[in-house]
């Protein structure tokens, strides 16, 4: 007897097979709303749980399954997010978004996509999901749907509660703060270089080099969520950044640094006994590094464990300090 997902012929039954299609720009779209991809993964989960509770002939009775999916799954992660800012104003520290992982190095600024379930581009870059966090929910997921995804804005009513003019509004409104935080990156691979350079500066202890991969207001935000060493707050200024990291590099020389690439970006993997216990993302312009983020709770840092320990060798902090200082 062939089960509910095959055909008599053994064969995967074609309407389960377009329906399961959809997962991947389902994970797509979760993954940029939320900013977790554990987040997304359960609420595509839910999404497709709600579409089986459907019985057969309300599911036959979808024009559309793809569009179905995309409202449920955009209306829940509306919903999340409206109660993740509750959440956050009760998390310890800085919160970040999950970094994606990636196993692969990077060479010369060529990256991968991740497990092939999130398509790389410019709308993951952690500096642009930083910049999502700063919107209102409902803005979030109106400039997520209109500009990256390419939806209508009437279709964006519909998924959001709104009119299709307030909609407008709202994505306008979130592609100003988009607009107003961009600085030019410059070429990956020039990227990739710097990155490099500061790796192999940290290792070395070499305090003049990394100033001078820094830019003079470099910034870096730490993600510890109360579960590992971080900063509370950000700190700035090149000569502090820099200070920190020898000091660290003096607490804990039994941690590795490997390249690996963090949302698209080239970045680095800190890992301790083949434990992942930090992924960094950097901001570069003008031929420096203007921010860097590093993701220390070790709930968002799983999934980067793989027992790799090819790499530099530099400190951090043998109780979980955050390698750019307390």
């Amino acid at each position: 007897m062939a089960n509910r997902s095959e055909t008599r012929d053994g064969q995967l039954d074609p309407d389960l097979s377009a329906i399961m299609s959809e997962r991947r720009r389902l994970i797509n779209l979760a993954y940029r709303l939320l900013g977790s991809l554990s987040d997304a993964e359960d609420v595509v989960q839910e999404t497709y749980v709600r579409w089986y509770a459907m019985d057969p002939a309300r599911r036959d009775a979808v024009e559309s399954p793809g569009a179905w999916l995309t409202t449920v799954a955009g209306r829940i992660c509306l919903n999340l997010l409206g109660s993740a800012r509750a959440r956050r104003e009760r998390y310890v520290g800085e919160w970040l978004p999950e970094p994606l992982p990636e196993r692969r190095e990077w060479t010369d600024g060529v990256t991968a996509d991740p497990a092939d379930r999130i398509t790389l581009d410019e709308s993951v870059d952690m500096a642009f999901l930083v910049v999502l966090e700063s919107m209102t929910p409902v803005e979030r997921v109106a400039f997520i749907l209109h500009d990256v995804f390419r939806y209508a804005f009437a279709e964006v009513a519909v998924i959001v509660g709104r009119s299709p003019a307030a909609c407008r509004q709202l994505a306008s409104s979130a592609r100003r703060r988009v607009r107003e935080s961009q600085v030019p990156a410059g070429p990956t691979s020039a990227q990739a270089g710097i990155v490099r350079d500061f790796k192999e500066a940290w290792a070395a202890k070499d305090v003049s080099a990394l100033v001078g991969l820094l830019d003079p207001e470099a910034t870096v935000v730490a993600d510890g969520g109360g579960l590992a060493g971080a900063l509370r707050r950000p700190i700035t200024g090149r000569e502090r950044l820099a200070d920190a990291c020898l000091n660290v590099a003096r607490l804990a020389p039994d941690q590795t640094l490997l390249e690996r690439t963090v949302n698209g970006r080239p970045g680095l993997v800190a890992q301790r006994d083949g434990v992942t216990v930090t992924v960094f993302a950097f901001r570069v312009a003008g031929g420096r590094i203007t921010h860097i983020w590093a993701m220390r709770n070790p709930e968002k840092l799983r999934p980067w464990t793989d027992g790799d320990r090819g790499g530099v060798r530099v400190s951090a902090g043998r109780r979980g300090d955050l390698p750019v200082g307390r």
